[in-house]
Order: C-alpha cells, then structure tokens, then sequence
C-alpha cells in the first residue's frame, strides 16, 4: 500500500463488470453517487451474455449462465429494466426403461397431464401425493425466505422464526437433503429429479454432512417465492444489457478492456490499480471499492495469501466447480423412444439423463475416485421453443433449435491432467448417455457452421477458471451459503457483503446470499456502501 493515497475521484470503483456489478453501478449512481466499472473483457455481463459462438450462423446463445430464478422483481422494477421472462410450459421430462420398455416422466401442461405422467411411471397415485406435499413445503419456505435475500442479513434464528415450521427448517436446513428425499419419495427416478437441484454446479452427495447440498437445494426452489425458472426473452444477454444501459442512464462510466491489477485501502481510501488492452496503467482513486470476483481474486489483487474474512461457512478447501456446459444448435428436435413423449414438450422444460437417484450417487463416487463418470448425468433444455427470438430468421423458418446441456458431477480435478483430451472425452459419453433415450443420434440432428463443423461447444470447469476467472470453474465462485448471519453479533442487520477492509465490500456471487443470475449481491453491497 502506498504511504498516502489519492483522494477519491469516484465515490464508487466496481471491479467487474458482470451482471451484479452492473445492479450496483446502477442503484449507486442513481443514488447521485459517482461510479465507475472496469471490467477486463472487451464487454460486460460476465457469465450473465449472449454470443454466436458458430462462425456464420447467426443464433445467440446463452453461453454460461441461460435461466432467471433469483432475479427479485424488486430489483427489475428498482432499475426499471425492460426484461421480458417467459414461464415454461413444461417443467422437466425425464425418460427412462421400466419393464424393458422406454418410458418416462412429464411434469408440467396441467395438474392432469402430471398425475397421469406419475401413475403411468409408478403404478399408484402415491409419488404424486407425495411429490405435491414436498413442493408445497418448499413452496411456504420460499415465499418466506425469498423477500429476505434483499434486506439486511437476519440471524439464524430469526430466520428460522420467521419459517416457522419445523420440519421444513429440519428438513432443508438442519438434516442431510437425502433424508428428507428418502423419507418423502419411493421411487428412484423421482428421488433423482428432486436431489438434481441441490447438485448444479455443486458438488455434493444426498447424504453428504457439509449439507452443501441443500444450501444449493434452498436456492434453486425458492426464486420469486415459487422456485420457478424462467426464459430471459433475448437470451441471458438481453438481462446484462439492460442492466448496462441502466447503470449508463444513470450516470455510471462504464470502461471494458480495463483490467484490475491490483486494491490498496486505509480503510478510507482505496486505489484501484488496472491495465487497458492496449497495455496502459492507470489508478483509479475511490472512497468504496466493490469488487464483483471471486473471494480468491480479491485475495490477489489486495496482495493477501488467504480469501478475505467474509461472511458464510466454507469448507477449508479450494473451490472446484463441478459442471460441463454443452451449447448446441439442431436443424431438428431428435425423436424419443418414449411413444408417449413429443419432444417439443421434452425439451422444453428440464431434460434429466442418468439422472435416478442410484445413478447420481454412483456418479459421484466415480468423479470422487477421480474417474470419470461412465454413464455423466446431465440436464438438458432448449431455449428457443420459448423463445424463438434468439435464432435468425431462416433459422427458425426452417425449425432449427437450441439446446444447452448442463453436466453433473464433473469435477475440475478429472481435467487436471489434459483439458482438451478429457473435454472430448466426456462429450462423447454425455452424448452417448442422452442417445440412449433417443430415436436417433443427436449428433445427426446439428446443424453445421459455415465452415461444416457441427454446431457444437463444450467447457469444462478449468475452460471457465480460464475464460472468466471462475476458481477452479466454481459457478458460484465458492460453496453457497445459507441466508443467514453466521456470526450473528457482527453482521445480523447487515447486508453480509464486508472484508476486513471498511470500504472494500463484495458484490459477486461469492458473497452471502450470491450465486446465479440474481443481481442480490450487487444490490446488498450498493445498500451497504450507501449506508442503508
């Protein structure tokens, strides 16, 4: 640190200019604050973007992150954002063979179509009683907890006072997720779907003691009070323009190819050390600092060994981000084994595969022994059978879609070795996976580029780490943690976004209440700086 700093020319310096950096630029200049956002790539939005990542074939896909859940209402009307999310008709299809024949279960298009989908896969009524009690569960958890995620941090027990059931509180944040899937479902496939949302981008066991999770369960069932996830009309781009535009409306100065080098704090001032892309230095002098990073890229541009002391439980372990992420553009929807299945309504909402409750178990003791998975779970979607607007207009003339495939149990440690060849490798099982419940091969179903390559891009955990500083690939830049105050005498009415430096505060996903598309801790961190 310098022996005397700068005085501040910015109230606001926002190193990062991804989705929740863009959220506090923009409620800090609208306060009358002076902001600036330095982000490294050549455009903001961070994982939150839309790209056409096939040379001459004009379709924009949500690269990384591609669904809206925890994006609090609050915040669109706050900022005033022009956003447009679609509901899906259909939840999730997930095909599977009972008695040698392929079937599968349809959850979504009608109370009706779904109770007949359950007793056409299981036999009884009993799993869709069961299925109706358990999300209504964590249907009143979620109306209760979700509004909090934008007021200061309450306690633990405060939180647990204001559940106020329970069992639920047991269930979801006291007691191993498996438990209370066990005890709730009979059936393997259907304990499979349920586990599947404490396991994105997580990597964890039912059973496992961290109760990592459920802290991933708890924030994938409780968006919007409903647990409901959404298609960003436009694609996931549309959500971090409109954000940008904001924070510009605003007032903020907005600088890509500006990348941060380098944080020193008194604790009053800060400066703010950055390179350009043509190789430029600068400093740039501000009274906050709220740095849009993972906690271990804040750690090396304050020059400190450890993460900085932030609030929330984390394993003593570095983050390892466990996902595949596979874009893909089809000139067809594949048939299904399924008689009973139209893809159009398959792929519309989650597409599980080898996604039973044996499998992810089994999966993940492979990845744990650091083999790769035989059979890799995986969750699939398109997003352009609701949203067309993503493809060019021949595109979508001639019934072209997309589809994102999202990977389980693929921790970064299987690519240490070789990226590239393990990449390849996993492709070819995943799509093997997937063409097991197939009429055809997915791979004669894609679409080519202008150059006749398939329409096809994977990336692994350390292509993330590589392209946008994910540690280890970590989508959530390290474990999630539950909405609460862990240290209840210091942060309990505050906002949980703190370091150890008063005016350095976090504003990623890496802190409380962050992770996904939400826009809650660039929101926190700007209440914080504020002083509200």
């Amino acid at each position: 640190m310098p022996a005397r700093l700068s005085p501040a020319a910015w109230d606001a310096v926002i190193v990062g200019g991804g989705h929740n950096g863009l959220v506090a630029a923009a409620y800090l200049a609208r306060a009358g604050r002076s902001v600036l956002v330095l982000e490294r790539l050549p455009h903001p939005g961070g994982a939150a973007v839309s790209g056409s990542p096939f040379p001459g074939v004009t379709a924009r896909l949500s690269r990384y992150a591609y669904l809206v859940s925890l994006l609090p209402q609050r915040i669109i009307r706050d900022l005033g954002l022009p956003l447009a999310l679609r509901k899906r008709a259909f939840a999730s299809y997930t095909p599977t063979v009972r008695g040698g024949r392929p079937t599968g279960l349809l959850i979504g298009g009608g109370e009706g179509r779904t109770r007949e989908a359950f007793a056409r896969l299981t036999g009884s009524e009993r799993e869709y009683a069961a299925w109706q009690r358990f999300y209504a569960m964590t249907g009143r958890v979620a109306a209760r907890v979700f509004p909090t995620l934008t007021e200061p941090l309450p306690t633990r027990a405060g939180l647990r006072a204001l559940v106020d059931d329970d069992a639920a509180w047991e269930a979801l944040f006291e007691r191993p997720l498996g438990e209370a899937v066990e005890a709730a479902f009979e059936d393997d496939l259907v304990r499979g779907v349920v586990l599947t949302d404490g396991l994105i981008g997580t990597f964890a066991r039912a059973h496992d003691p961290s109760l990592r999770q459920n802290r991933c369960f708890l924030y994938h069932v409780i968006g919007q009070g409903s647990g409901d996830w959404d298609v960003p009309v436009g694609g996931m781009g549309a959500v971090s323009t409109a954000l940008a535009d904001a924070a510009r409306a605003a007032g903020a100065e907005l600088r890509t190819g500006h990348e941060v080098t380098g944080i020193a704090t008194d604790g009053t001032r800060a400066e703010v050390a950055f390179r350009t892309a043509a190789g430029e230095e600068g400093l740039a002098a501000a009274r906050h600092v709220l740095v849009n990073a993972a906690p271990r890229e804040l750690a090396g541009l304050l020059g400190e060994a450890a993460t900085p002391e932030v609030p929330g439980p984390r394993e003593a372990r570095a983050p390892e981000g466990a996902q595949f992420k596979v874009n893909m553009l089809l000139r067809r929807l594949p048939a299904l084994r399924d008689p009973h299945a139209d893809p159009r309504e398959a792929f519309a909402g989650t597409f599980h595969v080898a996604e039973g409750y044996r499998q992810l178990e089994a999966a993940y003791l492979e990845a744990a022994a650091g083999r790769r998975p035989a059979t890799p779970p995986s969750e699939v979607y398109c997003h352009s059978l609701t949203d067309p607007t993503i493809l060019g207009p021949s595109q979508a003339a001639a019934g072209f879609q997309t589809l994102t495939l999202f990977g389980l149990h693929t921790p970064a440690r299987l690519f240490a070795e070789d990226n590239d060849a393990m990449r390849a490798e996993l492709l070819d099982a995943t799509l093997e996976a997937l063409d097991a419940h197939l009429a055809e091969p997915l791979r004669e179903c894609l679409a080519l580029d202008a150059e006749g390559r398939p329409c096809l891009e994977a990336r692994t955990p350390l292509d993330l780490d590589r392209e946008l500083r994910l540690p280890g690939g970590h989508i959530f830049h390290r474990d999630l943690a539950f909405p609460y105050a862990e240290d209840a005498e210091e942060e309990a009415g505050r906002w949980g976004v703190g370091t150890r430096h008063a005016n350095v505060l976090l504003c990623g996903a890496g802190a409380p209440r962050g992770g996904g598309v939400s826009g809650i801790p660039g929101h926190n961190a700007a209440m914080a700086a504020l002083g509200r």
